[in-house]
């Protein structure tokens, strides 16, 4: 095999894989592609092993997990890209291991932050609840292009 006959090959694979949108496995998902055993998603891309997800993308081991691409290991996020073995983060990117985070970026082992900056778990509720409609209901806007 040549060099050349290797490449053409990988972009034939590529090109071929793009156009595969079937659920292998799933149990009651809804507008899904791509996805494996996974269970009661919906309008969501590549998902393995998930459950409860909603217009998601590349998430693995995961649940109830929502507008978020690229989680591993993560429960009840939102919005949120890039973050491993973590729950109830809001439009946090990059953390791993944290809970109750809020616009956080690249945050390890944290709880009850918002914009990296720590708060008491009354202050934290207290807060991201004013912040919790405005700021999702803008980023759904921005989503949809408006």
């Amino acid at each position: 095999m040549t060099p050349q006959e290797f490449e053409a090959e990988f972009r034939r694979l590529l090109a071929a894989s793009d156009g595969e949108v079937d659920n292998t496995g799933c149990v009651s998902c809804t507008d899904c592609e791509r996805c494996v055993e996974s269970t009661f998603c919906v309008r969501s891309k590549g998902l393995l092993r998930c459950h409860y997800c909603v217009d998601s993308e590349r998430l693995s081991a995961s649940t109830h997990c929502r507008s978020s691409k690229d989680l591993h290991g993560c429960t009840h996020c939102e919005a949120s890209e890039r973050c491993s073995k973590s729950s109830y983060l809001v439009r946090s990117v990059d953390c791993s291991n944290c809970t109750y985070c809020f616009g956080c970026v690249g945050l390890t082992g944290k709880d009850f932050h918002i914009l990296n900056q720590p708060y008491p778990r009354g202050e934290y509720f207290a807060l991201t609840a004013k912040l919790s409609a405005a700021v999702l209901k803008k980023d759904t806007r921005s989503a949809l292009g408006r």
